[in-house]
């Protein structure tokens, strides 16, 4: 309420105070040098990748065909390809050595993708990256507060895509997103690419984009950031609630997840998923699936050299991966029902 009191009394409703106060407050919790608020996690993801030197390239970046469509329509719109690789068949993030094999020599970047709030392999990554002479870049926009084995992530990469769509950890109430980074000459060269090129005038330096975060998105924005590490904790303790009820629920299967995860969802792999999915509904439950297709079978990308058959893990996952119920303030004894609805259709159709 203060946060908006103050920006009605300024007047100011793009690229004002709340946005500032709110990319310095963030840069700071989550440990960046700098953080560059824009208009959603698909134009972060972007303009990342147009900072980096590689908008309009064509070159070939290496993303998971386990994520959301988002993420390759964010290679596409600057101006690269994305070239699909396989994921780990346990915790379903990015297999660094599939994304080896797929590296050609029009492959310019990796593109790590922090899923359900579990961070990829970023040492790993980063090292392949480094040996292969190609970026490493990130799409963190399902894991917001997590870090890799107790570093932020902007130590492995020179920009940090997130998302701040209402579902998310860290959300705001409707379309956002941030770029974080600790190089100041990248923090600068995404501010232009934000504001159409512009630098506080009418005069366009660099082809650019309109993608700012909104004044009234960043109050909202600065009041909830101080409750996020709350709110994950809380996330966490349910998600752990839940390994407890579905421990020994044979065929199902919890996505593997380690500490540094900030369980933006909770996911299983479940044979029979849409009949389970169909029993849940009827007993007033409501899931997920995250993702139904992989990537490289959606006719958007259909150019972009894969076929069925080509990236198994993947293909296997999206068959059954459902997301069960977690939010922050979900009551702990929601988890117990929900498993024992899950329980009760498996000892029916085993």
């Amino acid at each position: 309420r203060a946060n908006l009191g103050a920006l009605f009394d300024g007047m100011q409703f793009v690229l004002g105070e709340q946005v500032a106060a709110f990319e310095l407050a963030l840069a700071e919790s989550f440990g960046a040098g700098h953080a560059v608020a824009v208009g959603s996690g698909t134009a972060a993801i972007e303009l990342s990748l147009r900072a980096a030197g590689l908008g309009e390239s064509g070159r070939e970046i290496v993303v998971p065909a386990l994520t959301s469509p988002f993420t390759a329509q964010a290679v596409l719109a600057a101006g690269c390809q994305p070239r699909f690789a396989d994921v780990l068949p346990d915790c379903l993030l990015l297999d660094p050595r599939d994304a080896e094999l797929r590296i050609r020599k029009r492959t310019a970047a990796l593109l790590a993708v922090h899923l359900y709030g579990q961070p990829a392999s970023l040492t790993e990554l980063s090292k392949l990256a480094r040996r292969r002479g190609i970026a490493l870049l990130q799409d963190a926009c399902q894991a917001h507060g997590a870090q890799s084995d107790g570093r932020p992530f902007t130590r492995f990469s020179r920009a940090v895509a997130y998302s701040f769509y209402p579902t998310k950890n860290l959300p705001c109430l409707g379309d956002g997103g941030a770029v974080l980074t600790d190089s100041r000459a990248i923090a600068q060269r995404l501010r232009l690419l934000r504001d159409g090129g512009r630098r506080n005038h009418q005069s366009s330096r660099i082809r650019a984009l309109n993608t700012r975060l909104d004044e009234i998105q960043a109050c909202y924005l600065r009041a909830f950031l101080p409750k996020l590490a709350e709110w994950n904790a809380r996330r966490a303790r349910l998600a752990a609630l839940y390994d407890q009820a579905l421990a020994g629920c044979d065929p199902l299967r919890p996505v593997a997840r380690t500490a540094d995860s900030v369980c933006h969802l909770y996911v299983v792999r479940a044979p029979r998923r849409d009949r389970l999915r169909q029993y849940l509904a009827q007993h007033g439950i409501s899931t997920g699936v995250h993702y139904p297709m992989p990537l490289h079978l959606q006719p958007a990308f259909r150019g972009c050299g894969a076929k069925r058959g080509d990236l198994p893990s993947a293909e296997r996952a999206c068959r059954q991966v459902l997301s069960l119920p977690l939010w922050p303030y979900m009551p702990e004894s929601a988890v117990g029902q929900v498993a024992a609805r899950i329980r009760e259709f498996y000892g029916r159709c085993p």
